[in-house]
């Protein structure tokens, strides 16, 4: 780890004045930036620590029925946040299948928008990563490559995006507010993280110095909260990232389906929203091979990067498992597995 300079900024005003000096990188809970500093990876002249800016860590309710988050709220509050994992079902529950209660006890809604991608070779110095280093090449591309993306990877890079929260997320139109150079603005959250092309080192949309203040969900997101569900299916049954996963959401009246929503996980280096998928849905009644169609749409661009053929045919296959459990209703109780938002044990206290 380099030696860095250390600034705990009062306001955010000073916080962007100090993310606005090259070298720059903020701190929230760090669990995922310090890993980075601790390899070298992230080397950062200056650790600009925002865990303590006030006005950060709320969740605000709407008048419209939109929810406001804060982007210091850890994400183990928000999973926890009865009126939220009520109204958004599917964010609860992938918010629930990361990482460890220790780590969802500490880590924040803005720093889990902003992870970055957990491939073996970006995490390793010595390895060639264009994302890390441009230019050098991608290693992964003919190395250990079975969980790299399937759709949107370019030859520059075939990394994906670890976030379980972020696909229903991406699914149910959230927005990011940031606050930067250029003032106020908000970012719809499906174009915040950047496809590699020949830039992968370009990971979002972000401008230098930029600070995500806010997540906001619109009230319109909520009429697919009693047929939602998130999916992930990982290699270990807890404390992993996922091989592929889905967000499914449907709106259903007088059994046809008025509204849909999928996104997809772990298969490119953005959450992947479904949209043709979407739009075959709409207006039809439910059928098995309706949502077995929706999901060959979703899939219907994907290509192997490497030995990974596989992942297309996972992905499809969890697109069909979600749509069908969501069409079957969100359920009032299930098994905490794992740590469900739908655990049937009351009184459950997530902080130790």
């Amino acid at each position: 780890m380099n030696r860095f300079d250390y600034v705990r900024p009062a306001t955010v005003a000073e916080a962007l004045a100090s993310g606005a000096l090259p070298g720059s990188a903020y701190l929230a809970a760090g669990t995922n930036l310090v890993d980075l500093m601790k390899v070298g990876v992230a080397r950062p002249e200056r650790v600009i620590d925002i865990s303590r800016l006030p006005g950060l860590d709320r969740i605000e309710w709407l008048p419209d029925g939109g929810v406001r988050i804060g982007a210091l709220v850890r994400n183990a509050d928000l999973a926890y946040d009865a009126r939220f994992a009520r109204a958004f079902p599917a964010v609860a529950e992938a918010l629930l299948s990361g990482a460890s209660a220790q780590l969802r006890n500490a880590a924040t809604v803005g720093g889990n928008l902003m992870q970055r991608t957990r491939c073996a070779y970006f995490g390793d110095p010595a390895a060639a990563c264009n994302r890390r280093a441009p230019g050098t090449g991608c290693d992964a591309r003919a190395g250990d490559n079975r969980l790299h993306a399937v759709l949107g990877w370019s030859e520059a890079c075939i990394a994906t995006h670890p976030s379980d929260f972020c696909v229903p997320l991406v699914a149910l139109d959230a927005v990011v507010e940031v606050e930067g150079a250029r003032g106020a603005r908000e970012i719809p959250l499906d174009l915040l993280h950047a496809l590699p092309g020949t830039t992968p080192e370009r990971e979002t949309v972000l401008e230098p110095g930029d600070l995500i203040v806010a997540l906001r969900l619109p009230a319109e997101a909520a009429a697919f909260r009693h047929h939602a569900r998130y999916l992930k299916l990982r290699e270990r049954t807890s404390y992993a990232f996922a091989v592929v996963s889905a967000a499914a959401a449907l709106d259903i009246e007088d059994g046809t389906i008025a509204g849909a929503r999928i996104a997809l996980g772990g298969v490119a280096a953005k959450p992947w929203r479904a949209r043709d998928a979407e739009a075959l849905l709409i207006g039809e009644r439910p059928t098995a091979e309706l949502l077995a169609r929706a999901a060959d749409r979703a899939l219907a661009e994907a290509r192997p990067s490497g030995d990974n053929a596989f992942k297309i045919v996972l992905a499809r296959r969890i697109v069909v498992r979600a749509l069908t459990l969501a069409l079957e209703g969100t359920p009032e109780t299930m098994p905490a597995l794992p740590a469900s938002a739908f655990s049937a044990t009351t009184g459950a206290r997530h902080v130790a």
